[in-house]
This record gives C-alpha cells, structure tokens and sequence, in this order.
C-alpha cells in the first residue's frame, strides 16, 4: 500500500466516466436535462422542495444571500445594513457575499469542541439588529439547530452553509434543509465531486424561482410559466428569449457537471458509511489524547476530515508537527481559514467582532486539518497516530 496519507481522493470510476461521454455523445454540454435530473435527485435526496445547481458552492453562497434582497416577503427581505451573525472560522465565500450586498457582518467566537457556535456567545451576540444567523456546519458537523432555533426566534431568519457537511444529520434530518435556504459543494475535494460545482436547497417556492432567475442573467426563460416573480411570461418563447427582470449572474453549471452529480449521489450513502468507519477509527485512537484536542460530533457527522488542535499546555509548535507529518508524508492544511477575521480582506467589509474570539484564535494558533476518504485509512491512521505519540514528538508538558 502506498506509504503516504493523501488529503484527497477521487470517487469517480467508469460510472462517471460513462455519464461524461454520454453527455460528450449528446453534444449538448450547456446547462439541461443532465443537470435538471439531478437537481430533482438531489432535492429528493434531503427531502426538500427544490434544489438548484450552480457552478461552485461559493456561488451558492452568492446566490443565497442575493436572493432574500428580491423577495416580495418581508419578513424574509434583507437590504444593505442589515446585520448577519456567522461564525468566526469559515470559508472565505461564507462571508464574501454579505459584504457584496452591504450587511453588517457580526463575528462571533466558536466553539472548541464542536468547531461551530459557541451558542451562549452567539445568544449574547443577538441584538434588535440581528436579521440573519448563518450557520456553518464545519467538516462534517452539524450545528445544535435546536439551540440555534429557540436563540432565533420567529423573527431572525436562519441560513446554512452546509458546504462541507454534506449527508450529515442533526435528529435524523439532513444538514443544509434546517433553514430557509442551504448551501453545498461538490468540489473534488468534497463528499461527492462534479469537479466544478454547488447546490442550494429551500422549501420555499419563490426563493426558487429567485435563484432560477439570478443563477442565468436575470432572465425570464427559465421560469415556469406560473411563477411568483413575473406574472406577465408569455407562452411564445421568442418574448423570454432576452427579458431580465432581475440584476442576475451567470453561474450556471454544464452538463457534464450534472450527469456527474447524478451518478456522484448514487454512491453518497456508502460513501458516508466509509467516512464514519473512519471516523470511529480516529475516534478510539484520538479521543483523551494528551496533546490534542479533536472535534466532538453533534448528531451524525459525515466527517469531512480530522482537526488537531494542539492543547495549551503542550509544548511542541505547531511549526514542528507540521514538519514532522510533511516528512511521513502525511498532508495537512489548516482547519478551514482558521480565525478569518485575520486576514487582510476584512479591511473591506462592514463588520463587528462580537467580544473575543478567544476559541478561533486557539485554532487558528494551534489547529490543523487531516483528510478522510470513502475507502479504509485505518492504516493511516494508526501511522498518524504513531507519529504523533507523545514519546515520539518528545514533547516536555
């Protein structure tokens, strides 16, 4: 077996390779009925209304918030000012898009077991302002949505970003389908992998035909002909052609990317099997270690990777680990984008950091991030967990 412990692998096999040279075959590549199929798999797959596929899940993200400044529903609408609460440790395209549109953007602390809300911070981060909580489900995990429920009222509204936690559960349902709208990926490196590409699901029927309308141009033509935005759609085509109603995108996906994702979420429940397998490895082997802090599970993970974050009262740096892994071959990165409210874009935005952001700053300090896979890694598993013994590392405490 090969000796390294490789962040990524791919789970593509003739089945993907098939459905791309069908579509090769077609020669039709634009968005259509590859992507439309698998739109209603994906939809049916989380119990949800509707599911539209974009070209990433950071145009998810965009789609998501551009939508809610569209709605005729008020009590849904956002406008610029507006204040959204998100997590301190997320991805750079969780925060990007709110700050596209004009919010005020509220950073609030984690927590270090779970890596998602610290929920007493995020209750005392609530304030008359408050429109919007975005949730994160963080490798894999899912939030408390009942904390974050009974924390939100009836009159904040509740997003996801669910990008990295793809078929995980809280109470038997899905992640991404708790608030009015949530968003995944399927990059290569995620759970399942259309190379390119991203979803949003909601419940809500002229949300969708907002996302429909902002995914291509702003045009008309790919709403039904009842729909709740524009009441005068004609039945003659060549008036639809060229219409826009709304300052829309393209974002659009191909069909190569859909007939992927169709044959990608046939296999997602045995892939989720493997990576929980996996993770009760990482578990058993991890769990009370001396050095390391690992992330407690809420509800059913499906287990995007293994964090590491180093105790306070260890020695070691994170500098010498890291060498350490990279000289077993054993690839790492950092736990997302770490304390995001380091980095230089936030000279840009409109935001607050709520109180400290004591937790994100230890994970950002101390914290890294291990792969898992669809297939058995118990033997690069214990190989971590060897190279990590205390003895070994010759850590003083």
């Amino acid at each position: 077996m090969d000796n390294s412990y490789c962040l990524a692998s791919s789970t593509w096999n003739e089945s993907e390779y098939n459905a791309m040279q069908k579509v090769i075959d077609s020669g039709m590549f634009t968005m259509g009925k590859e992507v439309n199929s698998f739109e209603k798999a994906f939809a049916q797959f989380h119990n949800a209304k509707y599911a539209l596929m974009v070209n990433s899940g950071s145009s998810a993200n965009l789609l998501m918030i551009a939508s809610l400044f569209y709605t005729n529903d008020k009590t849904k609408r956002l406008k610029a000012g507006d204040e959204v609460i998100v997590p301190a440790v997320s991805w750079s395209t969780t925060y990007s898009p709110l700050h596209q549109y004009g919010l005020k953007i509220k950073f609030v602390d984690i927590d270090l077991e779970t890596l998602n809300y610290d929920l007493e911070a995020l209750k005392k981060a609530i304030s008359p302002q408050t429109k919007c909580i975005l949730c994160v489900n963080l490798l894999g995990n899912p939030n408390n949505f009942d904390e974050i429920k009974t924390i939100a009222g009836k009159d904040i509204i509740i997003l996801e970003d669910n990008c990295e936690s793809l078929a995980a559960k809280y109470k038997g349902k899905y992640a991404g389908t708790f608030g009015l709208m949530g968003t995944y990926s399927s990059f290569f490196s995620h759970h399942i992998s259309t190379m390119e590409g991203g979803l949003i699901t909601t419940d809500d029927e002229e949300l969708y035909h907002i996302l429909l309308c902002l995914r291509a141009h702003g045009w008309t033509r790919h709403l039904p002909e009842n729909n709740k935005l524009d009441q005068t759609k004609q039945e003659e085509p060549f008036y639809e052609y060229f219409r826009f109603i709304l300052p829309g995108y393209n974002v659009r996906p191909g069909e190569l990317n859909g007939a992927l994702g169709t044959e990608q979420l046939k296999k997602l429940p045995a892939i989720i099997e493997e990576r929980r397998k996996n993770a009760e490895i990482f578990q058993k082997l991890f769990a009370d270690h001396e050095l390391f802090y690992i992330q407690k599970e809420v509800g059913e993970s499906s287990w995007f990777g293994f964090s590491l974050i180093i105790k306070e009262n260890v020695s070691i740096s994170r500098q010498t680990i890291l060498k350490i892994l990279s000289e077993n071959n054993i690839e790492y990165r950092p736990i997302v984008a770490g304390n995001f409210t380091k980095n230089p874009t936030i000279e840009w935005f409109n935001y607050e950091i709520f109180e400290e952001l004591k937790n994100a700053d230890i994970l950002d300090k101390n914290g890294f991030f291990i792969g898992n896979h669809h297939f058995c890694i118990e033997e690069q598993l214990l190989k971590l967990h060897s190279v990590l013994l205390p003895a070994n590392l010759k850590v003083i405490k």
